[in-house]
């Protein structure tokens, strides 16, 4: 690891470590775990989403469920990258349940957002990666301060303090409108080639098509509730 690196991850272990246990929101009244984000601390390419879900709190991890699965699977198989060269994270590091009753998961609410927001401004500013993807309306919103849904912008190049930012759907979405028969999984495979193109990957079509592969052999529970959040 070169310096360059142990001194971002430093600096991201610095940020946890002041982030604490943390008890600035509500949200701290129902979680099992924070959770802070992972991946490579100099990572190319940096995933956002709006907060942790149910399995994602189990194991204080970003994007463990089957939201997650397929994000991983668009990162290996449709990237060409293992997942941990990515860095993913959250806008709210706990889980937003609907009246806090930690059974139906929400979008982080307005005050929850300016409690856990400016953590994840600063991971942004640690990794400084090449290219953001945002995943879905919340961390899009949050991101690029925009009221525009997702389905209007995906698809077309944003900035963040100078990073290019890309907005897609995010995988839940995917899963609750037609998983592996979604006519969505086409406009986030465009979307990724746009981001390759920008990080000079060359990887064919087929590579994309991979990545959609088998979304349907995930066992489907009933309290699986992260599409919800759209």
């Amino acid at each position: 690891m070169s310096e360059a690196i142990s001194d971002k991850a430093r600096l991201l272990e610095e940020l946890r470590r002041h982030i604490g246990d943390c008890r600035r929101c509500k949200l701290c009244a129902t979680r099992t775990n924070i959770v802070f984000g992972e991946g490579d601390p100099d990572a190319r390419v940096m995933f956002i989403g709006e907060g942790p879900g149910r399995d994602e709190d189990l194991q204080a991890r970003p994007f463990v469920g089957r939201a997650g699965q397929l994000l991983t699977a668009i990162i290996e198989k449709g990237m060409n990258i293992p997942r941990a060269d990515a860095y993913i994270a959250n806008v709210v590091k706990c889980r937003p349940t609907i009246d806090l009753k930690f059974e139906r998961d929400r979008p982080p609410e307005p005050d929850e957002r300016d409690a856990c927001g400016p953590f994840l401004l600063r991971q942004i500013e640690i990794v400084r990666p090449e290219v953001i993807i945002t995943l879905g309306n919340p961390s899009t919103q949050y991101l690029l301060g925009i009221r525009q849904g997702i389905t209007s912008i995906r698809g077309r190049w944003f900035s963040h303090n100078g990073i290019p930012v890309m907005p897609t759907y995010h995988p839940s979405y995917i899963l609750r409108n037609g998983g592996d028969g979604s006519a969505l999984k086409k406009d986030v495979w465009e979307d990724v080639k746009m981001v390759l193109t920008r990080l000079g990957g060359n990887l064919g079509e087929e590579s994309g098509r991979n990545a959609f592969e088998s979304l349907e052999d995930s066992p489907k529970r009933d309290t699986d509730v992260q599409g919800r959040l759209f």
